[in-house]
């Protein structure tokens, strides 16, 4: 039989709302998030993402691809009706723009350590599409790396600039003996936005976990 005869294939209510609904509206919420600054004067400010992130959110959405953490064929294929591809492509428009906005969230935005941040997530996603991780694996690992990155970013480099800061300042500025704090030329947001960045993290590790990976 012809693929062009082969009856539409038929989801679960569950996957159909997941796909329609709860997927694209993690994702635009992780995107709107991400982009919110609350100054330490608090005054907000909305970043869109780099250049740079948008590159590495693209190649982060091929690693999922790759290790199936991702299967675009279950979201868009020639056996769906056309408002069910374009359900798909909306969830595919969102995780790109989501994660694009994740790296912009966790990496600061200028000076020396905005490079040594971008620098690090290259190598990362370059060993792990050489890798090809499964999706466990890769899942892991994106917990890992962007946790990681949150806490340097929203904990001890914003301990490390607080002009009050207490024992985690002073052991820095040891640590760091001979270096300008303004070399690193980091720029701290208010406490609101590590507060937002945490649950927008958490937002999209659920989102990622939801998605349509490789059949079990």
């Amino acid at each position: 039989m012809s693929q062009a005869l082969l009856p539409p294939a038929v989801e679960s209510p569950t996957l159909v709302g997941r796909e329609a609904i709860t997927l694209p509206m993690l994702f635009l919420t992780v995107a709107a998030l991400g982009g919110v600054r609350v100054a330490q004067g608090g005054s907000l400010a909305l970043v869109p993402p780099s250049l740079m992130s948008l590159i590495l959110a693209t190649v982060l959405v091929g690693a999922l691809v790759r290790s199936r953490a991702l299967v675009p064929g279950r979201i868009v294929n020639d056996r769906r009706r056309p408002l069910e591809n374009s359900s798909g492509v909306v969830v595919l428009v969102t995780l790109l723009a989501a994660t694009a906005q994740v790296f912009t969230l966790v990496t600061p935005a200028t000076g020396l350590l905005a490079f040594v941040f971008t620098t690090f997530f290259v190598l990362l996603l370059w060993n792990t599409l050489a890798v090809q991780p499964d999706r466990r694996q890769l899942l892991r690992s994106l917990l890992v790396v962007f946790g990681g990155a949150f806490v340097l970013k929203f904990v001890v480099l914003a301990a490390l600039y607080e002009p009050q800061g207490g024992l985690l300042r002073r052991v820095m500025l040891t640590l760091l003996e001979g270096v300008s704090l303004g070399t690193l030329g980091f720029v701290p947001d208010g406490a609101a936005t590590g507060y937002l960045a945490f649950v927008t993290l958490g937002l999209y590790f659920v989102a990622l976990v939801m998605l349509p990976g490789r059949r079990t």
